[in-house]
């Protein structure tokens, strides 16, 4: 059984994700509750934890998931799997960093749907109106050519448009200052992208005092 306080911080977990698809951090806690530090906020978190209402996951800044909603309507919850590199391949390992939470209708998603996130990191995407800080929605399917892919070249992972050369697939840049990336070995799709989410400000007027606060915005990506 939760205490008041403790109902009050997970309602606002909720609130918080459903507005926005994303947890607040610990500061945006102890903002909104007036704690006299975040240490309060990490306290409450730890036993939300411990009580089973949400599951967190270590080292990582607002991976937060929650294991039941209440009057959550049509959307999804997709597992962030980390940082992808929109720019050169990198080698990353794939670990879950939390949740974002989309509405299914608006990004084409079925609740049912093998979909994963990633943050962008990079700015060879930038034409295609992805850049650093944006978190790609991906669907695990066949990719079609012209679509913006998750991809394995070569043993290293990168977020670039497929394309095909005649039979031959390869990886483009939305960015004139990359090259085409053509495999020497290997080329494996690993998600194809079908919505982005960007954190962006919005300003508020409180008490005279404006103030600038961070909303999301999710785009979906147009099936052909």
């Amino acid at each position: 059984m939760l205490t008041a306080r403790q109902q009050q911080v997970l309602d606002f977990l909720e609130a918080e994700q459903q507005r926005h698809g994303m947890m607040p951090s610990t500061r945006e806690i102890q903002e909104h509750f007036g704690f006299a530090s975040q240490t309060a906020a990490v306290n409450h978190l730890r036993t939300l934890a411990r009580k089973g209402v949400i599951k967190r996951f270590a080292g990582k800044a607002r991976a937060i998931a929650l294991t039941s909603v209440r009057g959550r309507g049509n959307v999804v919850d997709i597992p962030i799997y980390g940082q992808i590199p929109a720019g050169l391949p990198a080698d990353t390992e794939q670990e879950q960093a939390g949740t974002v939470t989309i509405d299914a209708a608006t990004s084409g998603l079925g609740k049912k749907t093998r979909a994963f996130a990633l943050q962008v990191r990079g700015d060879s995407m930038i034409d295609a109106h992805i850049v650093e800080g944006d978190t790609v929605i991906l669907e695990f399917r066949e990719p079609r050519s012209g679509d913006i892919v998750a991809a394995l070249i070569d043993g290293e992972t990168t977020l670039k448009r497929f394309l095909k050369k005649g039979a031959r697939p390869f990886l483009k840049a939305e960015n004139a200052r990359y090259p085409d990336f053509i495999p020497a070995r290997e080329l494996i799709v690993q998600g194809v992208m079908v919505a982005l989410v960007r954190r962006q400000p919005r300003i508020v007027s409180s008490s005279s005092v404006v103030i600038g606060v961070w909303g999301y915005a999710l785009t979906a990506i147009l099936r052909g």
